[in-house]
């Protein structure tokens, strides 16, 4: 067996691929074997189970909900990238207001990129670019009544989405869902300090 082909799992009935194994290579599969057959090769690699189921649901979520938002937004005809822009306007930048730099640090992309991205944002009407009254060498984007509508029109459809995703889960049980993800957000806040 070559160094980059899987190593298959051995089954209690002896050495050789286990169903799980078998399972993962087959078209079709379901999310849910996808995460058995993931946790399980962590866990067998040394992964704690607990960590590993945590983490691989997590992942496996938004790996679903990344294909649904990224075909969303080709409907829409809005780049994953401009869709960064409308919603650090909308939900981060204070007052709605950043700078072409400040976009582009944060979707970690070179200023030119995003001054390309920008220029296309603004001819379909999205967002405005006007110098700073207090800075005349500094230029302010901020959304357009029409780029708040595709933030508003994203979110709605996203909402849907997300509402099935979380149809499983007992409505009675996401809040404490909800803070158990918000206690391991916060923990990544005091990592960085």
């Amino acid at each position: 067996m070559s160094e980059r082909s899987e190593r298959p799992k051995a089954s209690a009935e002896g050495p050789g691929p286990t169903k799980e194994g078998r399972a993962q290579n087959q078209p079709g599969k379901t999310e849910r074997s996808r995460y058995e057959a993931e946790v399980a090769a962590y866990v067998e690699a040394g992964g704690n189970e607990q960590v590993q189921r945590v983490v691989t649901a997590v992942h496996g979520l938004h790996r679903r909900l990344s294909q649904w938002y990224t075909q969303n937004l080709s409907d829409l005809d809005l780049s994953p990238g401009e869709w960064a822009v409308i919603r650090h306007l909308a939900a981060e930048a204070e007052d709605h207001i950043s700078t072409p730099s400040q976009l582009a640090d944060t979707a970690a992309v070179a200023p030119s990129s995003m001054t390309h991205r920008l220029d296309r944002m603004a001819e379909r009407g999205l967002i405005e670019r006007e110098p700073d009254p207090d800075n005349r060498t500094r230029i302010l984007v901020h959304l357009t009544r029409d780029g708040w509508e595709m933030f508003r029109q994203v979110i709605r459809e996203s909402d849907m989405v997300e509402s099935d995703v979380l149809s499983h889960v007992p409505v009675g049980q996401r809040d404490k869902l909800a803070q158990l993800l918000e206690l391991a957000i916060a923990g990544l806040d005091d990592d960085l300090d």
